[in-house]
């Protein structure tokens, strides 16, 4: 019986090994790949000839629909605000040369596909960045205590990820390339309580990403998860950029940078770090009362030495 439980310790102990070892050679290949295998000039406008970029009104959707257009490609931009839209797609064009389409669309309602179906008839649609997404508790809150618009939540960061792809990936399939962005959220790599709804359709994005790479990447498509922590946007309050937290244009320049180190990714160095350190961290501190409790009274700290003209 000894000797069982000895091996049964010493094959416990080899797959804890292993499993830190996979981590440590991604977190390598990430870093190596960047140095010694950058991605061509070409890559994205080989793709196809426009970029399609949801959520692409402001913050993390603005700075890729710039950024894609930098880098060669015709953009459609699809956002609630058309006025927004609109000043986005008059700089995009005038410092770029690129061409701007955009389609008004409130991805919280169920109903906008096939309008937006029509819209990119024609078009040769290279890229695919699902960025939209909300946050409908900015505030930690237990679930009970959360606001109750669960289903405009859903529609918006899964059903859009879904029909988004479904309209798009069949002419990348045809064409046997193309490059599909889903962009979820450190949240979503594993639980987060008092941001229950939230990290749980992140991490629907992060699954449904990995398995659509296996099954088309033998197809040529590259379909790739983007789980960055802190961006400095409208749905982080636009909290002052250091080194953890990116502005948009920074974050959104690496990311594109890390296509090719594989199915997902953290889009930047700083998170890649960051994610690598708290996988160090055993569960049961992360999800122990105390450190709950310590979220919930160390967020109350903060917004009480925030003055009331920035709240």
């Amino acid at each position: 019986m000894g000797e069982i439980q000895d091996q049964l310790f010493i094959l416990v102990g080899a797959l804890a090994c292993l499993n830190y070892l996979l981590k440590c050679v991604k977190f390598c290949k990430y870093f190596l790949l960047r140095l010694w295998n950058p991605l061509p000039k070409s890559f994205f406008r080989s793709m196809g000839e426009w970029a399609v970029i949801t959520g692409a009104g402001d913050g993390i959707g603005k700075a890729y629909s710039y950024e894609l257009a930098k880098r060669g490609l015709n953009i459609v931009m699809i956002s609630r605000t058309l006025e927004k839209l609109q000043a986005v797609a008059k700089g995009i064009e005038e410092t770029t040369g690129s061409h701007v389409k955009i389609i008004q669309a409130d991805f919280t309602k169920d109903d906008i596909y096939e309008n937006i179906k029509e819209n990119l008839q024609g078009l040769e649609i290279g890229i695919l960045v699902n960025n939209v997404g909300m946050l409908h508790n900015y505030i930690p809150f237990h679930f009970l205590s959360a606001p109750e618009e669960v289903q405009n939540l859903i529609h918006c960061n899964i059903s859009s990820v879904v029909k988004m792809t479904r309209l798009i990936l069949r002419d990348m399939e045809i064409r046997r390339k193309g490059l599909v962005l889903n962009i979820s959220s450190g949240a979503g790599r594993f639980p987060w309580p008092l941001y229950s709804i939230y990290s749980s359709t992140k991490a629907f994005v992060c699954t449904f990403s990995k398995a659509l790479q296996v099954e088309y990447k033998e197809k040529g498509i590259v379909i790739q998860v983007v789980t960055p922590y802190f961006i400095s946007t409208q749905m982080t309050k636009h909290i002052n950029p250091n080194i953890v937290m990116k502005t948009a244009d920074e974050f959104v320049k690496e990311s594109l940078d890390s296509v090719a180190v594989g199915a997902e990714t953290c889009g930047c160095l700083a998170h890649e770090i960051l994610a690598h350190l708290i996988d160090l961290v055993p569960s049961w501190i992360l999800y122990s009362d105390a450190f709950q409790n310590f979220i919930l009274t160390h967020y109350a700290y903060d917004q009480n030495k925030i003055p009331e003209s920035k709240k």
